[in-house]
């Protein structure tokens, strides 16, 4: 299973190392491969150098300098999750061209989205018991670095693997009356979802986690799960399709 881990679920080193070890637990079962953000970091270290964050549609606009500061902080973190885990190895896009990207926009910079995937390497490594924890970095045409949205560079390594995938967040899952709690959708087909965005009851910050889900079915995914990395157990109960918001095709 792919476990995309955002940056909004781990701001805490405590909350990090509890998800860490749900990610271990359930690894004795299910081989699993770990995507993972890290916008608070990223924020923080580009603050420390002076150097002002930008959003257009959601993706952070990237000069050659940010992206510098985006690379050493995603490593940083991507080594301190694969610490917290055990038995696994923390990988950048760049590593054996893990993830390859093309440029999404000039206007945005060094941004790309993923094209292409290394799966072999990724099995190779599950097949050795070692979990992989990627952090999304990519490499574009010109062989530098290209920073890539997590949501949808995991929802590419799930259709590379054609295994299911679990969105973990800030919140429960995705609700057709925010934020009701009884309203939380434990099940959406991709036509339901799609009418969920037209009909306005899926909005704002959860349109690119639905749509990420959504790509991630496309690419071949079997499942996509949107649910909280802030609760205890949510992983496992998300396997088992008891915790958070189960997409299908």
């Amino acid at each position: 299973m792919i476990v995309k881990y955002g940056g909004n679920a781990m701001k805490s080193a405590e909350l990090r190392r509890a998800v860490a070890g749900e990610i271990a637990a359930l690894r004795a079962g299910v081989p699993v491969v770990v995507v993972h953000g890290g916008g608070p970091v990223i924020e923080r270290e580009l603050a420390a150098r002076g150097i002002a964050s930008e959003f257009r549609g959601g993706l952070r606009v990237t000069s050659p300098d940010a992206m510098n500061v985006v690379e050493m902080a995603l490593a940083q973190l991507n080594k301190q999750l694969s610490q917290d885990v055990g038995a696994a190895v923390g990988l950048l896009g760049r590593d054996s061209r893990l993830l390859v990207a093309e440029v999404l926009d000039p206007a945005l910079g060094r941004v790309g989205r993923v094209t292409e995937v290394n799966a072999d390497l990724l099995r190779t490594l599950l097949g050795a018991g070692i979990t992989p924890v990627v952090g999304c970095v990519a490499v574009g045409p010109d062989g530098e670095a290209l920073n890539v949205n997590a949501d949808t560079a995991a929802a590419a390594v799930a259709g590379a693997l054609g295994e299911g995938i679990v969105f973990l967040t800030d919140v429960d899952g995705v609700y057709r009356a925010y934020p009701d709690p009884d309203s939380l959708a434990p099940h959406l087909t991709r036509a339901e979802a799609e009418a969920g965005i037209r009909g306005g009851w899926i909005a704002g910050g959860m349109i690119p986690k639905v749509r990420a889900a959504l790509d991630a079915l496309d690419a071949g995914a079997p499942f996509a799960v949107i649910a909280s990395g802030m609760r205890e157990g949510v992983l496992a109960a998300a396997a088992r399709g008891e915790a958070g918001t189960r997409l299908t095709p």
